[in-house]
């Protein structure tokens, strides 16, 4: 995947291009959301989200297509992505009530995002 490709290069300046893929589990990305932050400290100020709903956005022609189409139209000279999905593609306060498990993806009910494991 080229993404992989550019966010191994490393920090290389701003704009920087944040990737994150989200699913219902471990193992499908069924949204991809990409910001573009041109400063440190910045809140993003350009922000896109893909979805797949049947097969994994990580691997998608046209979405990864259109995410280097996006991240060339801000200019962006670094990327920067975590190596694993980091959760639900669900969206707290939007799609379920705040501070609440989403009822659609219970394997991300009491895991971490980040290391993947389950919370006790």
């Amino acid at each position: 995947m080229p993404l992989k490709k550019k966010s191994r290069r490393g920090f290389r300046g701003y704009p920087v291009g944040t990737v994150a893929f989200y699913g219902p589990d471990d193992q499908r990305a069924s949204k991809v959301a990409v910001g573009i932050v041109n400063q440190d400290g910045a809140e993003p100020d350009a922000l896109q989200r893909w979805f797949s709903e049947a097969g994994d956005a990580r691997s998608d022609p046209a979405i990864t297509h259109e995410i280097d189409q996006f991240l060339r139209a801000h200019g962006v000279k670094s990327v920067v992505m975590p190596d694993r999905i980091i959760g639900c593609p669900h969206e707290e306060g939007i799609d379920y009530p705040d501070g609440e498990v989403c009822p659609q993806c219970p394997f991300w009910a009491n895991r971490d995002r980040w290391t993947g494991e389950i919370l006790e």
